[in-house]
Formats: structure tokens, C-alpha cells, sequence
């Protein structure tokens, strides 16, 4: 009997790369808003779930899985005071609060003996200031700390298992900030990359880090503000966005 895996949010994105690199060890299962698309739905078994519903017992069917990886979320590049306020709670009714909910659903396989490897898609907005994103960096950066505080208490619990948080930036090959297309060819690298971590237990995973993310850091770290400023104006040259 196959051992089962759960990917929340699964039908598109990195989430789908995802469920696809995992079909070939695991009975997969996506929970997502959106079912797959025709050409992968025979590959998954698939329910269907508003992550800003109030009842998630739909999860408590699937505590028998050996591997969880939340993918769900969304963001759009846009100054804060052209973001209307329904919107401010919809990010974090998407992209904080189910995570939260769904790893309390999980917790006892987690402090269990027994391996279970549970992942979360946070982003590298979550360790900064990012202008434009300013909503959608909250959202991240609270996930941050949940996982990182979630973590030690494993630790000091005596359990072997991690949570995992995959912060990457940009994704491409994505629908994520109003991309139209899911191009595997893109995201399965970066898909494997991401299982390797998760099945090892690691608790970070910053893809690129060596390359472009260790010296974003540093210098945010040097100088908040400077960088602030430095990755405004870098959206705006880039033609990403533009300012009135």
C-alpha cells in the first residue's frame, strides 16, 4: 500500500510541480479551490475546499498521510493605499490563518514518534521590507515566526519532525502576481529541490540563497531602510509596476 501525501493548493504553481514529483512514491492528494487541470487530474485524487471556509474537517480525513505541504496563497504587486480593506483580510484569510489552522489539525503527527514531513510555501518577502508588497509580506512574515516558534517546541518536545519553510522569491512559470501559465518545465527543478528539503526535515529552505538571497540580507540587515528604497525603485525600473 502506497503511502498517501496531502498538497494543499496543489492544482497550479510550484503546488502542482509539487504533487507531480510526489506521484511517483506517494498516493496524492490535492486539496485545492480549482481542480487540476485535464491533463494531470487522473494523476491525484482531488477536493475540492475554500481555504476561507469555516469548517476544516475535511483535513481530520486525511491524518493517515505521511507527507503535508501547503502551497496556498496569492499576491499582487500594488502599493498599500490602492489596496482596498475587504482585500487586507482575504490575504490573510489565505495566506496565514489556513496554514495555522491546518498544521493544529496535523500537530499530534507531528509530535508523534513516527516520521511526517510537513512543508509550508512562505517567500523571502517574509524576512523583509518589500514595497509593494506590503500586505503579502505580513502574511509571510507571520508564517515565518509561527514556523520558527512551532519548530523549538517540537525541538523541546523531543520530536524528530520539523515544519518546513520554503522562502523563495519570484517563482516563475507560475499564475502567482497574475501569471497565465503552469510551465513544469520551470517549477519541477525547483519542485525536487523543495521534496529533498522536506524529506530530510530541514526547517529553511531560501531558494537562490547563495547566489542572490544571502547578500539581500545582509544588506537589509545593514540598512532597513536603504534596502527598502533600493527594492522600490528596482520594481519600478524593472517595469513591474508603475506609479502615477
Amino acid at each position: 500500500m502506497m503511502r498517501k501525501a496531502l498538497v494543499v493548493g496543489g492544482s497550479n504553481g510550484i503546488g502542482l510541480a509539487i504533487a507531480l514529483e510526489l506521484c511517483d512514491k506517494y498516493d496524492v492528494t490535492i486539496i485545492d479551490r480549482v481542480a487540476p487541470a485535464l491533463g494531470w487530474a487522473d494523476k491525484f485524487n482531488y477536493e475540492q475546499f475554500d481555504l476561507t471556509q469555516d469548517d476544516y474537517a475535511i483535513f481530520d480525513r486525511h491524518l493517515d498521510a505521511d507527507v503535508l505541504m501547503i502551497t496556498a496563497g496569492f499576491g499582487h504587486l500594488a502599493l498599500f493605499q490602492d489596496i482596498q480593506e475587504p482585500l487586507i483580510q482575504q490575504y490573510f484569510q489565505v495566506n496565514t490563518i489556513p496554514v495555522i489552522r491546518i498544521i493544529k489539525h496535523f500537530y499530534s503527527r507531528l509530535l508523534a514518534p513516527n516520521d511526517f514531513y510537513c512543508g509550508v510555501l512562505g517567500s523571502i518577502a517574509g524576512f523583509m521590507s518589500t514595497p509593494f508588497f506590503s500586505v503579502y509580506c505580513a502574511t509571510k512574515a507571520a508564517l515565518k515566526v509561527f514556523v520558527e516558534s512551532v519548530n523549538v517546541e517540537l525541538e523541546k518536545a523531543g520530536s524528530s519532525n520539523r515544519i518546513l519553510n520554503v522562502s523563495p522569491g519570484s517563482i516563475k512559470g507560475t499564475h502567482f502576481n497574475g501569471g497565465q501559465t503552469n510551465d513544469l518545465e520551470t517549477t519541477i527543478p525547483l519542485a525536487r529541490e523543495i521534496i529533498s528539503h522536506l524529506l530530510s526535515k530541514d526547517d529553511l529552505f531560501i531558494p537562490l540563497y547563495d547566489e542572490v538571497f544571502h547578500d539581500v540580507l545582509e544588506r537589509y540587515h545593514k540598512d532597513f531602510r536603504a534596502e527598502g528604497r533600493h527594492s522600490y525603485d528596482y520594481k519600478i525600473q524593472s517595469g513591474r509596476v508603475k506609479v502615477d
